[in-house]
């Protein structure tokens, strides 16, 4: 019995050496992997590709990618590891057109600038230019060559100042179905209302309003002409309520 115990330890320790093998072969290939890990990270740190190579600008429609690259300050050729990106992020937000802005690293050594830019909402007529008016009332001063973009109300008489951007305010409250319908708003103060506006819209209409009632009053307009004989134009009166007079005509 003794002898029969003894030769199952006996035939337990092969199993035993080759289980220690086994794991000491694990150890040594992690620890080789480890090693070569880190020098191939030291080589990369070291070589060209964790330089900045590439820039990409993303999401932007009106200001140029050249322009936001420049804005970031990012160079070709800096560490990629040693950016900083809310510095970055807060020279982009800067920009006047600039809404928010993302930094993103790709590998091994790209730079993805994302960018929401604030939306255009109407331009501003100073003579043969035409300038965009974000939504919160800036006036972009770099001017568009050529015609402006469809479905866009040019503003006129407007200064840069807390009456425009009450009216980039409403216009932003209003669904674009409305905003794509107006062709022109005209700053005509009152004595009696300083913010008096009169639109001229795409269909032939003309309205009156002031600008702190306009969103809440204009959403009513397709209902309004709805009730319009389409071939008699005129006036709608949105200022108090709401109310049509036509053009007067010779007979």
């Amino acid at each position: 019995m003794n002898q029969r115990k003894v030769l199952s330890l006996e035939d337990r320790i092969p199993k035993i050496k080759e289980h220690r093998k086994r794991k000491a072969n694990r150890r040594l290939i992690f620890l080789i992997s480890l090693f070569f890990l880190l020098i191939m990270l030291v080589i990369y740190f070291q070589s060209p590709l964790s330089h900045v190579n590439e820039i990409t600008v993303q999401g932007n429609e009106s200001v140029p990618d050249q322009l936001i690259i420049d804005k970031s300050g990012l160079k070709k050729g800096a560490n990629i590891w040693k950016l900083d990106k809310k510095k970055v992020i807060q020279k982009l937000e800067n920009h006047e057109e600039v809404k928010h802005a993302k930094v993103k690293i790709g590998f091994p050594n790209t730079v993805k600038l994302q960018i929401q830019e604030y939306e255009t909402i109407a331009y501003v007529s100073t003579g043969t230019d035409f300038h965009p008016i974000l939504e919160n009332g800036l006036i972009v001063k770099n001017s568009l060559e050529g015609a402006v973009p469809v479905n866009a109300p040019i503003l006129s008489n407007f200064n840069e100042d807390e009456i425009l951007e009450n009216m980039a305010r409403e216009l932003k409250e209003l669904p674009p179905e409305i905003v794509n319908i107006i062709s022109e708003v005209h700053y005509t103060p009152k004595n009696t209302d300083k913010y008096h506006i009169t639109l001229f819209m795409n269909d032939g209409f003309e309205v009156s309003a002031t600008i702190l009632t306009f969103s809440e009053k204009m959403v009513h307009y397709p209902s309004i002409v709805s009730q319009l004989d389409p071939k008699v134009k005129g006036v709608i009166d949105m200022e108090v309520g709401s109310f049509f007079k036509a053009y007067e005509t010779k007979e």
